[in-house]
């Protein structure tokens, strides 16, 4: 098969997979890497952490390599994007900043042992960069080097930045290398004992300025209104190269929990809803600018996200646009609800169990939307943690989390269930790995049981009732018509 074929889908699910992390390709990958790097530099395994793929346009792959500067030494970590592209000349554009960065980063001494941080290899249609490097991000190569966030640091600090984060070989590392798309950066060694590490999200134009001060904002809300929630708060904002930093929090995130679940997730699920229910009550204005987010609009970005589904999977791509029209016209049944703020983004790795209590992090996707849109959200994560690691207990997880949230809010909870059905398409497409064994039997699988949640909220809004209470005919959530005032018992 040819790479043409793979990226306009001729070839197939077989196809994507083979070209991601086959012996072949991964020898092509390692080859590629051993060329860039210094002569005495080995490079072991190269490990696929992600991939994305948009047919007819591009596939990404995102490894970890390990990297031996010199013989003898540990073998370390270095993260590589790898891009097969339909238009190989598309980034030609780029070609003068990429020449500028790898002499940036080869002054700063962040290039060491590459050689070359950036290569093509034409009859694979294929570009390798290696962090630090993305032209799209100018700022990334000398964030990552100590001397300058040394600098930094002191001056937030107002004090040596040696005194809060450790100096040492791991001291700057990438959380997230996303070339053109997003860089988070995290300072510090992870056997750092006197304070946490510090972390650095990187942002184009003015959207670091917006997030910093929305954050900031949301923080001192909470902080001010006593409600035992907390969010986490920047420590500094570096406009001339909109850089965001934070100091790393104590505790771990909800996910860890779900995890390794104890008797403590049941409240700590409810305390997430709760927390949910604060964050929904704070007034817009202080997140300003938003963007407004309608339903329309999410499910336009859930086609778009699953459209790699319709060419691997035809028969779930079919079932998706029809669930997701069938999502419109259910959602025309339901009561309309005032746009509130919003997370966005809200899921378990967004909130933390520290000492002080729960801690709600990244606000990027705040927006100004129907609230059931991040309880929707919450509790599609739960049921594709619980699907693809085949735990039990998933209608007691999402019944606590619900409890948490406020029980006079019984009318989001239809909308919140019709949201949870699109937001578990999306999540599907995006979290379910294309080059996992498995992809085509979780993928199936999902959108099956979107289809029975579909089937259920159908049965339960001709009803007119909105409450989830008790497991319908397919075994998802039914709704039941709220007690109270013009309520029938």
């Amino acid at each position: 098969m040819s790479v043409e074929d793979v990226l306009f889908g001729r070839a197939g699910l077989a196809g994507v997979q083979w070209l991601l992390d086959s012996s072949v390709q991964r020898r092509v990958l390692r080859n590629q890497i051993q060329a860039m790097l210094s002569p005495q530099a080995r490079v072991g395994r190269c490990l696929l952490r992600r991939a994305r793929f948009r047919p007819g346009r591009k596939l990404k792959g995102f490894y970890d390599a390990l990297i031996q500067s010199n013989r003898g030494e540990r073998y370390c970590t270095r993260s590589i994007a790898v891009t097969w592209a339909s238009d190989a000349g598309a980034d030609r554009r780029l070609e003068a900043g990429v020449i500028d960065m790898q002499a940036e980063a080869r002054r700063r001494n962040v290039a060491t042992p590459f050689r070359e941080l950036s290569a093509d290899v034409p009859q694979w249609v294929m570009r390798v960069m290696v962090w630090p490097l993305d032209p799209a991000f100018g700022q990334l190569v000398r964030w990552s080097s100590w001397e300058h966030v040394d600098a930094m640091l002191r001056a937030v600090y107002r004090a040596p930045a040696a005194d809060q984060v450790p100096h040492g070989e791991s001291a700057v590392s990438p959380i997230r290398y996303r070339p053109g798309r997003r860089h988070v950066l995290r300072y510090g060694r992870a056997d750092a004992e006197r304070v946490g590490p510090v972390f650095a999200k990187l942002y184009p134009g003015e959207d670091g300025a917006n997030i910093y001060h929305r954050a900031t904002r949301i923080g001192e809300w909470l902080s001010r209104h006593g409600i035992g929630v907390n969010a986490v708060r920047p420590l500094a904002y570096v406009p001339e190269d909109g850089v965001v930093l934070y100091q790393g929090l104590s505790g771990m995130a909800l996910s860890e929990y779900l995890q390794s679940p104890n008797g403590n997730m049941a409240a700590y699920l409810e305390r997430a809803g709760a927390a949910l229910s604060a964050l929904h009550d704070i007034p817009p204005e202080i997140a300003e600018p938003l963007q407004i987010h309608d339903f329309a609009a999410e499910v336009i970005q859930v086609a778009r996200a699953s459209a790699h589904i319709r060419v691997l999977l035809p028969s779930s791509g079919q079932a998706i646009d029809e669930i997701l029209s069938r999502a419109l016209e259910l959602h025309q049944r339901l009561p309309a609800e005032a746009s509130a703020l919003t997370h966005g983004d809200f899921k378990s790795e967004h909130v933390w169990v520290t000492l002080e209590g729960l801690t709600l992090i990244d606000f990027d996707s705040c927006c100004l939307a129907d609230p059931a849109l991040d309880i929707g959200k919450f509790l599609a994560h739960l049921r594709l943690w619980h699907t693809v690691h085949n735990q039990p207990g998933l209608e007691a997880a999402q019944e606590s989390f619900l409890a948490g949230y406020a029980s006079t809010r019984r009318e989001r909870w239809a909308a919140a269930r019709l949201y949870e059905a699109i937001e578990l398409v999306k999540i599907t497409a995006r979290r379910v790995q294309l080059f996992d064994p498995e992809w085509a039997t979780y993928t199936e699988r999902l959108i099956r049981r979107v289809q029975g949640m579909l089937n259920d909220l159908d049965l339960a809004t001709k009803r007119q009732a909105y409450r989830p209470e008790k497991p319908g005919p397919n075994g998802h959530a039914a709704l039941s018509q709220p007690c109270g005032k013009g309520a029938s018992h």
